[in-house]
């Protein structure tokens, strides 16, 4: 798969899934007959491991298996960017 200049990388596939990451996030893509499906939540590998971004009552949190720890405003501008760049890598992939 080519990313182009996204700095996304494929680090891993199975018959139901890719695993997509740049830097320290990661997303599941749902693998379908034509390519890429839908994009699952994107999550941040952490010292505690990976965790996911999350909102409860406004206030955005990281949430792994036994934590949460609130989420950092870069955190939240990361996730989101990362997101839509591999959301627009897909898009283009498939056209």
């Amino acid at each position: 798969m080519d990313l182009g200049a996204t700095g996304i990388q494929l680090l891993s596939e199975t018959p139901t899934h890719y695993l997509f990451a740049r830097d320290n996030l990661v997303a599941l893509v749902e693998r379908t007959p034509q390519g890429c499906g839908s994009i699952g939540g994107t999550g941040i590998l952490t010292e505690r491991g990976l965790a996911y971004l999350i909102w409860r009552e406004g206030q955005a949190l990281l949430a792994g298996k036994g934590f949460e720890q609130p989420a950092g405003p870069d955190q939240v501008a990361a996730v989101r960017i990362f997101s839509a760049d591999l959301k627009a890598a897909l898009a283009v992939m498939l056209s």
